[in-house]
């Protein structure tokens, strides 16, 4: 077998290949195929001189892959993102490889998508009031992953740092949701929450969520941080993609098993959820705490690919 070269795709073409619709049906239909995220390996960090190298290998039937991700801390201040990384996917079979892929338009589907996936299993039927916390990519990612499973007419956008909220505003036009900046409190009316920034500390009061409303929570996967606080987590149904990954590095589930407020096994897979498997108590909140796992990569990358050759 001769040596090929492999596809390079750039970020654009990784967006072009995988829109939302798309991602989002091909993560839900690996799942109900058998797929187990309980399987993937764990994700490696190395630490470096100016931040952290972040290894996540899987493999599938068809494919095995490994995404390269680095955060460096300092980079925002130097107009340069602190999240950068790169895609291989190789052939299961000869582990040839067949596409390298920027990493960081990947990462920004994948992890909107996986958010998306879940509130289309969790979220009301009708839900439209959604509040995004965060003012970055995984923000802006999220009001289209979110609008492209649910009806989506009010969008509240709370960051704190006025410049980068008006910015973010000003890439929306009048088609679309109405969106408008405001408050934590704003989680009182909300069907939707996303939580999509790098705090530490929760981000609003989980007393204040309305029953009926669902959260998806994406930016910190710290065994120390936590983006909602113990009321949020033992009020809902909490459904994550794998236990052994949230129990490993979601400090916001992690705390809270350790604190008693919820049971290891009251955890709810996503993957158990896509199957039918277990069914959500509409009665409560429902949150969705994603670490983000090489699993999705995998899947999309495939995706991303095979669209690129036809």
């Amino acid at each position: 077998m001769h040596h090929e070269t492999p596809v390079v795709m750039t970020a654009e073409e990784v967006y072009a290949s995988l829109p939302m619709t798309a991602a989002v049906s091909g993560l839900l239909a690996a799942l109900r195929k058998g797929l187990d995220p309980e399987a993937d390996p764990a994700r490696s960090a190395v630490r470096v001189a100016r931040g952290e190298l972040l290894l996540m290998p899987s493999e599938s039937h068809r494919y095995a892959g490994v995404k390269i991700a680095t955060v460096a801390p300092d980079n925002p201040a130097r107009g340069l993102p602190r999240v950068q990384g790169t895609y291989l996917l190789m052939d299961a079979e000869t582990l040839g490889p067949l596409a390298v892929l920027d990493g960081i338009a990947l990462t920004s589907v994948r992890t909107a998508a996986v958010s998306a996936c879940a509130a289309d299993l969790l979220t009301v039927p009708g839900a439209e009031r959604l509040v995004v916390f965060g003012t970055g990519p995984q923000a802006h990612s999220h009001v289209e992953a979110l609008a492209a499973v649910r009806p989506l007419r009010h969008v509240t956008v709370v960051g704190r740092d006025r410049g980068r909220l008006d910015a973010f505003l000003a890439r929306y036009g009048d088609a679309g949701p109405v969106m408008e900046a405001g408050t934590p409190d704003a989680v009182a009316e909300a069907d939707l929450v996303a939580c999509c920034t790098t705090a530490r500390t929760p981000l609003f009061d989980g007393a204040s969520l309305p029953a009926h409303a669902t959260v998806v929570a994406v930016g910190s996967h710290e065994p120390e941080a936590r983006e909602v606080d113990e009321a949020c987590v033992r009020r809902s149904t909490v459904v994550i993609e794998a236990r052994g990954a949230a129990l490993r590095e979601a400090g916001d589930i992690l705390l809270a098993v350790r604190s008693g407020a919820i049971a290891a096994d009251a955890l709810v897979g996503l993957a158990d959820l896509a199957r039918g498997t277990v069914s959500v108590d509409t009665s409560r909140p429902r949150l969705f705490k994603s670490v983000g796992m090489a699993w999705e990569d995998l899947v999309l990358a495939g995706l991303a690919y095979e669209v690129r050759q036809g």
